[in-house]
């Protein structure tokens, strides 16, 4: 018996060790896999918040808690069996995929920079808006955002999914789901709290601390410039993410020539003394971004010029 209770003991031993293991490899190929993914954290995290805006400070945590639901229903019921799905029967289609996703990425961004060009998005709110009651409003502005973050969210499963591809299908689920729900807590979390800022701020200025109330005024008067700081971290972050994934791919299918260049740029960059490492990525994310700047440009001119040929005819 004791030797009976001692073999056992061990055997619980070795599989606590065992699921330890797989623990550690799960958290270690999240972290990694969601790293590669922070450009479009930073996108998703920089659009969010002017969902919310124009409503009463009663309704902006609600609204964000229904998006943010509705981004764990992408997730776990769109986004996380279909990458698993592609990833046991086609794992071929990975990089095309990715590489279609970092397009539009990058048509995105650089329509962006466009529309703020031509002075657009900035505009009186549309008759069709003003009509809408404030619970329409809240519905219509709830599923646009949700819609967006399919598309975000389906980057970062692809960009996380690359990343673990020669994991066990078991460790992909795992890690997939442990990057999903940190990031869709993390970046929702975020946006909650910088949709209450002002509020924060107004609460602050109205204290009796002479202190607290000049903290608050300063909070209230810098969250416009914080929110426009946000879009275009944001913007820039999609260029340099879909320019690097149309790069990778571009490696991927041994065109190696640009991405050569750009690994060259990167090298030359990262001989500089004491700052080598920051040199050496803020140049190869440059590069990527002037990519993906070149490729958003032709893909909008394409979208612009074919409605406008065919509205000729």
């Amino acid at each position: 018996m004791p030797s009976g209770l001692a073999a056992l003991l061990d055997d619980v031993a070795t599989i606590a060790k065992v699921a330890a293991a797989s623990v550690d490899d799960v958290s270690a190929a999240a972290g990694r896999a969601g790293v590669k993914a922070a450009g479009v954290v930073v996108d998703d995290a920089a659009v969010t918040p002017g969902y919310a805006m124009g409503f009463s400070p009663a309704r902006e945590l609600p609204i964000i808690r229904k998006i943010a639901i509705g981004s764990l229903k992408n997730k776990f019921l769109i986004l996380l069996p279909g990458a698993l799905l592609i990833s046991a029967l086609a794992p071929w289609a990975l990089t095309p995929l990715l590489m279609l996703g970092g397009a539009y990425l990058c048509f995105e961004a650089s329509e962006k920079i466009l529309a703020n060009l031509a002075g657009h998005g900035k505009g009186e709110a549309s008759p069709d808006d003003l009509a809408m009651s404030s619970e329409e409003k809240e519905k219509t502005m709830v599923g646009s955002a949700i819609r967006t973050d399919l598309i975000l969210s389906a980057e970062i499963t692809a960009i996380a999914l690359a990343d673990l591809a020669e994991r066990p299908l078991a460790t992909q689920a795992a890690a997939l789901a442990l990057v999903g729900l940190l990031i869709t807590v993390g970046v929702y979390g975020a946006v909650a709290l910088i949709v209450k800022m002002d509020d924060i701020g107004l609460h602050l200025a109205e204290r009796r601390s002479a202190s607290a109330r000049a903290a608050g005024r300063a909070l209230v008067h810098a969250m416009p410039m914080v929110l426009g700081g946000l879009a275009t971290i944001g913007t820039a972050a999609m260029l340099w993410v879909g320019g690097g994934i149309l790069v990778h791919g571009l490696h991927e299918y041994h065109l190696d020539a640009l991405p050569a260049l750009i690994e060259g740029l990167g090298h030359a960059a990262a001989g500089v003394p004491l700052v080598g490492s920051v040199t050496g990525w803020l140049a190869t994310a440059a590069a990527s971004a002037v990519v993906g700047l070149v490729v958003g440009g032709v893909v909008v001119a394409i979208m612009h010029f074919i409605p406008r040929k065919r509205a000729a005819h």
